[in-house]
């Protein structure tokens, strides 16, 4: 890692990280999280939830054929949530199971639902796009929605820009947004009954080069530094960044779309990155080509996921 006292711009912060693949062959993987010694994720397009041990060993969970699969994270009894993205709900699998609505949040929802934090209490934080994602219709803007254990939920923060990856800290008193539409990380206190307040820019993301129209955050995850590994897939790359905007890493990606990270392992020092060629279900269809790469890390994950 660069040292954090001195700054560094985009171009020098590039870094050569041993880049191994975890697991390949699925349509497209996202919302990866580690949990029990495996890593978790969705493959959205390929309709399934699947974990992986640390060999590359992966076990299909669940299949989801009525939905899209996205966002992951668990109840206080280890009931596995599931953002079902289209139909703009979070299902529930069952210990026997079954998959279940655990909230039917389409009353509220303008867009495809897509990432999604599990708070201890249980409390859910989804991520509404304010647009469908494969549909053409009206751009609006985004909300997060709180969801409770027992499926009732509020909207926790409105006028979001394409609200995308969230992530909790450990004390997880502060929750941040990674708004794909904003080209930035959006942070918010969190209160001890689960509302959201005092909305700040946690950091500002410039592109990847002048080529390069935006920096749009996808997935993101946390590290004990407060730094967040962002996940942005029209720049290619994934890149770690401060508090305030500063970029000490970047992992660069030459024609692969990088779409979520997460820091598991069992010293959790090892960076997971969904990789695929492309993130349109279109270009996907009749492909195997979505996979997880893993890169040793010196800083340790904190918070979720």
């Amino acid at each position: 890692m660069r040292d954090p006292a001195h700054p560094t711009t985009v171009e020098e912060a590039e870094v050569a990280l041993a880049t191994t693949v975890l697991v390949d062959g699925f349509v497209f993987t996202e919302g990866p999280r580690w949990r029990d010694g495996r890593l978790w994720f969705s493959d959205i397009h390929g309709h399934a939830v699947v974990a992986a041990t640390p060999a590359g060993e992966p076990e299909v969970i669940v299949k989801v054929d009525a939905d899209d699969p996205s966002g992951l994270g668990w109840l206080p009894d280890g009931r596995l949530l599931i953002v079902g993205m289209e139909r703009q709900q979070i299902l529930r699998l069952e210990p026997g199971g079954e998959l279940v609505c655990h909230a039917d949040l389409s009353s509220q929802a303008r867009g495809s639902l897509n990432d999604m934090i599990v708070a201890n209490d249980g409390v859910a934080y989804v991520g509404d796009m304010g647009t469908k994602l494969w549909e053409d219709g009206p751009r609006r803007p985004g909300q997060t929605f709180c969801v409770r254990p027992d499926g009732s939920f509020t909207v926790a923060a409105d006028d979001l820009r394409s609200p995308n990856g969230h992530v909790l800290t450990d004390d997880e008193t502060v929750l941040i947004v990674a708004e794909s539409g904003g080209h930035c990380l959006t942070a918010f206190d969190r209160s001890p009954s689960g509302e959201l307040s005092n909305q700040r820019i946690y950091a500002e993301l410039l592109p990847a080069s002048p080529d390069v129209p935006v920096s749009a955050p996808d997935g993101i995850c946390l590290d004990s530094d407060a730094a967040v590994w962002v996940a942005d897939p029209v720049g290619c790359r994934v890149l770690r960044v401060l508090p305030g905007g500063e970029v000490t890493d970047i992992i660069g990606y030459s024609r692969d779309v990088p779409v979520a990270c997460a820091l598991g392992g069992a010293d959790r020092r090892t960076l997971y990155v969904c990789v695929a060629h492309a993130w349109q279900r279109e270009r996907l269809a009749g492909t195997r080509t979505g996979r997880i790469d893993q890169i040793a890390v010196t800083v340790s994950g904190a918070g979720k996921p």
